[in-house]
């Protein structure tokens, strides 16, 4: 049974960012993650050999997940995440060619903007979602403000310094999402750590 995207952002809009990990340590990271609830795996692409991690978790996972790669800065990249079966295609910047090319392959294109100017020229060029980013430089306010003018029914993620002691301002200004870096992985880190740390976001997320 396969995953569509809007499913799988309304059952956990969470997505789980594994800068760093090694292929042979992913699957057992996927799992406790997967466990706690996530439905969004972001591998991104300055990790090592970070298409067999892509691999690995797209069929240890399928119909449960959605796995994908992040910080895709080229066209050929978007390519490759593809043929490694990614489903996500997450970018810190708004490249338009990325986008499109993103969306004509059928993946979901969740780029980073910074503007209205940014976010709205990446929803022309066929973003499935957007994400605030940096969030440490912006505020609950900005957002809010950007909130008023950006299309309601897109999904908007705030990525960027979130713990699960900070998500209800941005909540309460429009975010509909979070990608957690640091906060929920670091390199070395085990698959009991991940996982616990997974479900205090889980708990966050659902107070």
């Amino acid at each position: 049974m396969s995953l569509d995207f809007p499913t799988a952002f309304a059952r956990c809009p969470l997505v789980a960012i594994l800068r760093g990990v090694r292929p042979d340590e992913v699957e057992a990271i996927g799992d406790a993650l997967v466990h706690a609830g996530f439905t969004l795996i972001e591998v991104p692409m300055n990790s090592p050999d970070p298409l067999d991690s892509i691999a690995r978790l797209a069929r240890r996972f399928a119909g449960r997940a959605l796995v994908g790669a992040g910080t895709v800065l080229t066209v050929e990249q978007v390519i490759e995440v593809r043929a490694a079966g990614g489903q996500l295609v997450i970018s810190p910047n708004s490249d338009i060619a990325v986008i499109a090319a993103t969306a004509k392959t059928g993946m979901i294109s969740m780029p980073g903007y910074f503007t209205p100017t940014e976010g709205f020229a990446a929803i022309a060029a066929g973003a499935s979602a957007l994400k605030l980013f940096p969030a440490e430089a912006a505020t609950p306010a900005v957002l809010k403000a950007q909130r008023a003018v950006l299309p309601k029914d897109l999904p908007l993620l705030v990525v960027g310094g979130i713990s699960p002691d900070n998500m209800t301002p941005w909540r309460d200004a429009g975010a509909n999402g979070f990608g957690l870096g640091s906060s929920l992985y670091k390199v070395g880190a085990t698959a009991g750590e991940v996982g616990q740390a997974a479900r205090a976001f889980i708990q966050a997320w659902q107070r």
